[in-house]
Parts: structure tokens; C-alpha cells; sequence
């Protein structure tokens, strides 16, 4: 697959997820969690997890790529080897907490990443990662079950 190809491939699966949850996504806020994933019979580790990973591909890692590949003598060679490793361990976890389409792209991605020719297309490249990363969050976020932190309130600040 070209960068051309990857990018509208994100773009479609981006746009194809504006509007509408995912159903890996959808069935991990059920609890289906294809490879059992979860500790003690639970799987709200899991999404915790989900939520990390989603979160943290988008605002870091894409970003920050996109970041350094727009610094004067940026590395190409060096940034497809980061992408592979970390990027690849990503893919990996994402498949690891029950979202495993979202593994496969991002496995195309890193493959994608790994033939670009400059700088310039590994950053066009990863911005339409970016864009996809942060709408597949949103919905990661959509389904975790934020109320579940009311238990854990802090204690009120004693005064003196």
C-alpha cells in the first residue's frame, strides 16, 4: 500500500467512526472482551487500559511525531524505527484489550511508515493517524464508565 493509499484509508475509517461507535469499541464497553482480558473476572482494567492506549497514541505519540518531523534535521530513519517499536507495541495492546481492527490499521500504519521516502510524507502520513487516533479516543471514552471514580472521592481539606 502507498502513503496516498494509507492516508485515504484513515481518512475513510475516520470518517466512517464521525458519527458512529465503532462495534469493537461498543463491545468492549459490554464487557466482550475477545481474548478474556480483565483481571479476576472483571474488565474494567481493560478499559482502563483501552482509554491509556487510545489516549495516549493520539496526544503523544502522533502528535509528538508530527512535532519532530516538522524540526530542522529530523531523521527519517531514526522516526520509522521508533514508529516500529512503539507504535508496533501499541497495535499489539490495542489488540490485547478487544479492539482488534483498530490493531490491524494501526499495524498498516507502521508498515506504511516504514517505506516512506522523506520527512514530509511520514508527517502527512501520520497527521491522518492523528485525526483517526482522536476520534477512535473519543469514542474509547464515550463507552468507560467515568462514574465508577465517584467512590474514590478525595477526602475534604481539614481547616485549621
Amino acid at each position: 500500500m502507498t502513503t496516498e493509499q494509507m492516508i485515504e484509508r484513515l481518512e475513510r475509517e475516520r470518517e466512517a467512526i464521525w458519527r458512529t461507535l465503532p462495534d469493537e469499541v461498543a463491545a468492549i464497553g459490554r464487557g466482550e472482551i475477545p481474548r478474556g482480558t480483565g483481571a479476576r473476572g472483571q474488565y474494567l482494567s481493560t478499559l482502563m487500559f483501552a482509554e491509556g492506549e487510545a489516549r495516549t497514541l493520539a496526544d503523544e505519540m502522533f502528535w509528538g511525531l508530527i512535532e519532530v518531523c516538522r524540526q530542522p534535521g529530523a531523521d527519517l530513519a531514526t522516526l520509522k524505527m521508533i514508529i516500529s517499536q512503539i507504535i508496533g507495541y501499541k497495535a499489539d495492546f490495542f489488540d490485547f484489550v478487544g479492539l482488534p481492527a483498530a490493531a490491524a490499521l494501526v499495524h498498516q500504519y507502521v508498515s506504511v511508515a516504514e517505506v516512506t521516502t522523506s520527512v514530509g510524507e511520514l508527517e502527512r502520513l501520520t497527521g491522518a493517524a492523528l485525526s483517526w487516533a482522536n476520534r477512535f479516543h473519543m469514542w474509547v471514552d464515550h463507552v468507560y464508565p467515568w462514574g465508577v471514580g465517584d467512590g474514590f472521592r478525595r477526602p475534604k481539606a481539614k481547616v485549621a
